[in-house]
């Protein structure tokens, strides 16, 4: 759906891979409440609830309070101006973003926090309102609020830097190629002083590479750095879906019958036209609904409707039978369904609240291929036309539902596609997508099937078989929450979606079900802001259940139901690893660590992602907070690198002089003066490396076009190494006086590649390995290069993914080469967790080595299907001189950039835990 890729497959409910989905179809006891709940006497519903870095409180609950005024917004605001003293808003910083009117008179007021009039991101603080006039007063109040930020409101990054550094954001080269960005302005990222960042929507040109790809990029403007990128939900600029229609003549309401995509004559509304003929088009509620059908036509081609799209139509009030083969009949009843469902049910007037239309386009492919999918691209549904495993994917009411819901959203709590908020958004849409399927279809809650999600969609076997998603999987935080990174999934929007699902559901079958969908939406509608994460879902349904009037007993069965399943204070801390950590929540995944002789650096912008990234020092052993070693210049400081004694690493953003450009420093961990090794303008300094006194990067000069490794000897002015006409350097190793890179060179059509090992005494190179020209012909990716044990090592990984990653080794004279560990089977992939006797092919993300192990990250397995902890990069260890691989770490989650240290002991980052922490463990696990 919106989560998608151009490959054929199934991809149900926003996922890529059906894998994803299938989190098992054994049908788990009902729910039955905790284990051990809150006692009788106790009131389930908090109070107060503290905000997170802020001094504003998350929620405030149990109030009757005045707030005279026929105006909810200006009442609200007053109403927080009176009481500064608990809620600590500043009234001024507050620009009204709407209010929601229940059927039952109630107001929810929203505000926007602004920060020196710019857009605070996902910054919500909402006023509950009950009463008229005089008698107007507030039951409950909290949200998203942060204090204490000084954050500049000025650019100082120029426009055009801030565009190409959000395109290079993008990590796939051929994405990057004509990808253009979107400006939408400035905004603050909260958490600490904030950020100013300039916001991007990130896409490109060439569909075969984009159309599951777009990216909203949020870019430093005081430093010049990408401070936060994810996935975009729907990925194309939309237009008016009735643009089209507006066009087409008028038409009246009538009635007719078509078949469905089984072939059943289902009764529809249609539209009548003046030359007689009918369409698609039911005119009977106040929201329009419209159904085209795409005929097998492209995806891309209904980003907007084109001029020539016309609803299905017919001659005579009954349909013909492709109105039912391509999905039409289904989409048309299906949209028609969410909309009573929104509206009866819970008062809502359609997706946007507004009776805005609702419009389908059914029968679309992908490059020619079946598009086994569907998906709300923020202003319509579009779905796939089946293919021979699938039904045309309109056929699934749930699958309509829940994507439909995500409109729902869009208009109401507009959740982060990023982490929980994200996992939030999916599970609203898996709870509502089940619910409008079994009460509009009658289907009793204590059916066997109730919990299924997608079980219609395919054309053999069995239901169970079929499903997506099931909402009785009993998934809980502290046993199968996904540790993925930003990176997969947009931090396990999906993989994680069923945990809160999966409890709003036990909720639906213990309490009454329209209950519950009333307690469920107007958490949506009235409480949830864009970042907020499981626990504070919990809080906002339990306080929709005080505002309700549940009484306390059905109070605690909605407690009870998150704690059956893990949502509830502190769960991040019941995960068990076997990791310790020596710095949590660190900012990114993608800002390799470095150690050596028991001291370690990191970059992050800390918890949060407060202000610009940093680069920060400690000692793998002891409890001492970690060190910043950057200074606070307004700039960004990453890609760092120690021996031990020394750290250097990359400065970007303005110099003393107010021109912006790149800077290498050097200071001794033990404190001192920054030393500055090499400042340029218009120029790129990466891949870090210091020994002994020794540093040493990659330059590329824009000006100039030269480009290659640089070294600095014992603090000596930098000198640049000159490569061959036409030759390339990347990964840098440095170690004892020599210096290692991958050099690559073209030869006619082929790239050669080989690992090279230059002497700083001697000023020439003294080992080169050339990979083999029939790997390299076929493309062979080589990297990873390390110098350990009187060695070099890399990884050799064929383009061709059906070929596994080798680890070799060479002597740093160039006397030979041998496979260390030679292309297998991926380990873990047999019949044994860790026995290796599978035929996946192994493929390697990292390498690192001591003078005493290896130890190298599986890559994921997201391109295959993989959607479990275990599909996620774990880390393998094995002696430097060979030998069977041995689990580094059972921790369970995502494990990235590994780091050798002395022996076997090895530091890296670790998303298990449901955010990334830097951790160490001093040997390999084993087995898991």
């Amino acid at each position: 759906m919106h989560h998608r890729s151009r490959t054929p497959g199934p991809k149900l409910l926003g996922v890529a891979i059906a894998a994803v989905l299938g989190l098992g179809v054994a049908v788990p006891p009902a729910f039955a409440g905790p284990a051990a709940g809150p006692s009788a006497d106790a009131d389930p519903v908090p109070g107060l609830v503290a905000g997170s870095d802020t001094a504003a409180p998350q929620l405030v609950t149990g109030l009757a309070e005045a707030a005279p005024g026929d105006n909810p917004a200006e009442a609200a605001r007053a109403y927080l101006a009176a009481h500064q003293d608990r809620y600590r808003v500043d009234p001024a910083q507050l620009a009204e973003a709407g209010v929601e009117r229940a059927t039952d008179g109630r107001r929810t007021v929203r505000f926007e926090q602004r920060h020196g009039g710019i857009p605070v991101f996902g910054a919500r603080y909402l006023v509950h309102l009950v009463g008229e006039g005089a008698g107007q007063r507030v039951e409950s109040a909290g949200g998203k609020y942060f204090t204490g930020l000084t954050a500049p409101t000025v650019q100082s990054v120029p426009d055009e830097a801030l565009r190409r550094l959000a395109i290079g954001a993008v990590q796939d080269q051929a994405a990057r190629a004509g990808a253009a960005a979107e400006d939408h302005g400035l905004v603050v990222l909260p958490g600490g002083a904030g950020r100013l960042a300039r916001h991007f929507t990130v896409r490109g040109s060439d569909p075969a590479v984009w159309a599951a790809k777009a990216q909203e990029v949020f870019v430093d403007a005081a430093v010049g750095e990408v401070a936060l990128s994810y996935e975009v939900r729907a990925p194309y600029p939309v237009g008016a879906p009735a643009a089209a229609a507006a066009a087409a003549p008028a038409v009246e309401p009538a009635t007719g019958t078509a078949p469905d995509a089984l072939g059943r004559p289902a009764r529809v509304n249609i539209g009548r036209l003046p030359d007689g003929t009918y369409q698609l088009v039911d005119l009977t509620r106040p929201a329009t609904v419209t159904t085209y059908d795409a005929a097998g036509r492209d995806e891309l081609d209904f980003r907007t409707l084109p001029a020539d799209a016309l609803p299905a139509a017919s001659a005579t009030t009954d349909f013909p039978a492709a109105t039912g083969t391509s999905g039409a009949t289904d989409a048309h009843l299906n949209a028609a369904a969410v909309y009573d469902f929104y509206r009866d049910r819970l008062g809502r007037d359609g997706i946007d609240g507004k009776a805005g239309p609702i419009t389908s386009v059914v029968n679309v492919t992908s490059f020619g291929e079946p598009m086994n999918n569907a998906y709300w691209d923020g202003q319509k549904m579009i779905y796939g036309g089946g293919s021979g495993k699938y039904r045309p994917f309109s056929v699934a009411r749930d699958v309509a539902g829940h994507e439909m819901t995500h409109g729902v959203v869009e208009h109401t709590a507009e959740l982060v596609n990023l982490g929980q908020s994200g996992a939030l958004d999916e599970a609203l849409a898996d709870y509502f997508g089940n619910a409008i399927e079994v009460t509009s279809r009658g289907i009793p809650m204590t059916d066997p099937r109730a919990a299924l999600l997608g079980e219609d969609l395919c054309r053999t076997g069995t239901p169970e078989a079929c499903a997506g998603r099931r909402l009785d999987d009993r998934r809980t935080t502290v046993a199968d929450y996904v540790g993925a990174p930003a990176g997969v999934d947009s931090g396990g929007v999906h993989l994680n979606s069923t945990i809160v699902s999966g409890a709003l559901w036990d909720i639906r079958r213990t309490l009454d079900p329209l209950l519950a969908d009333r307690l469920v939406y107007r958490a949506l509608a009235e409480y949830l802001t864009p970042l907020d994460d499981f626990v504070d879902a919990r809080n906002a349904v339990l306080a929709a259940g005080r505002a309700l009037g549940l009484d306390r007993a059905q109070l605690r069965t909605v407690a009870g139901a998150f704690d059956a399943h893990g949502i509830k204070d502190g769960w991040q801390r019941r995960i068990g690893v076997d990791s310790r950590p020596l710095m949590r929540e660190l900012s990114t995944e993608s800002a390799a660590p470095d150690v050596a002789a028991g001291r370690w650096v990191v970059a992050t912008a800390g918890k949060g992602a407060k202000g610009s990234m940093a680069v920060y020092a400690g000692a793998v052993a002891g409890s001492a907070e970690p060190a910043r070693l950057s200074p606070e210049d307004g700039r960004s400081h990453g890609w760092p690198a120690t021996d031990g004694t020394t750290a250097a690493w990359a400065a970007m953003g303005p110099g003393a002089d107010g021109t912006w450009g790149m800077e290498v420093l050097a200071r001794p961990l033990a404190g001192g003066p920054v030393r500055s090794v090499h400042r340029g303008v218009n120029q790129f300094l990466g891949d870090v490396r210091v020994s002994g006194g020794d540093v040493a990067f990659l330059l590329s000069d824009h000006t100039t076009g030269r480009s290659g490794p640089v070294i600095s000897r014992a603090g000596a002015p930098e000198v640049p190494i000159a490569l061959p006409e036409g030759h390339e350097a990347a990964g840098l190793a440095l170690h004892d006086g020599l210096l290692a890179w991958t050099e690559s060179w073209q030869v006619g059509e082929r790239t050669v590649s080989a690992p090279t090992v230059y002497s700083l005494a001697a000023g020439k190179v003294v080992a080169q390995y050339v990979v083999d020209d029939a790997n390299a012909t076929a493309g062979t990716a080589v990297g990873s290069l390390r110098m350990a044990g009187g060695r070099l090592l890399w990884v050799e990984t064929p383009f061709d993914r059906t070929k596994g990653s080798t680890i070799r080794s060479g002597a740093l004279d160039g006397s030979g080469v041998t496979d260390l560990l030679p292309a297998g089977p991926r380990p873990g992939t047999g019949t044994g967790t860790d026995s290796g006797t599978g035929t996946e092919p192994r493929r390697i993300a990292g390498l690192t080595a001591s003078d005493r192990a290896v130890t190298f990250a599986e890559a994921d397995r997201q391109v295959t299907g993989g959607t479990k902890n275990a599909d996620l990069p774990k880390l393998w260890q094995l002696p430097l001189t060979g030998g069977t691989p041995e689990r580094m770490s059972c921790n369970r989650g995502g494990q990235y950039l590994p780091v050798a240290d002395r022996g076997t002991r090895v530091v890296w980052l670790d998303a298990t835990a449901g955010r990334t922490d830097l951790v160490v463990r001093e040997r390999a696990a084993g087995t898991c």
